[in-house]
């Protein structure tokens, strides 16, 4: 069995691969900046409860985009302090 390593390495390769190839032959757009971040980050979940909070994070985080300090778009001013207080809600 591979390692999950190997698998991500896989699968953004393939994914990566499948971009480069509808980017020249259908005219995808160019991105600005890398498809995939270098890592990923790996978590066991042994809770229910962390479970929770992790679909949580999941189901909401989409909606903080216009607030984030690094969405080159944003045109929301927000304190630094509220953005501490999201991050720390949506941690396990």
């Amino acid at each position: 069995m591979p390692a999950l390593s190997q698998v991500m390495r896989w699968f953004k390769t393939l994914t990566t691969n499948e971009y480069l190839r509808r980017f020249k032959q259908e005219g995808w757009p160019r991105l600005a900046g890398k498809l995939w971040q270098r890592n990923y980050y790996e978590h066991i979940i042994r809770h229910p409860d962390a479970l929770q909070k992790i679909r949580r994070y999941i189901a909401e985080n989409p909606t903080k985009w216009a607030f984030d300090v690094e969405n080159p778009a944003r045109t929301t001013t927000v304190r630094d302090e509220i953005l501490d207080i999201i991050e720390a809600d949506t941690e396990t």
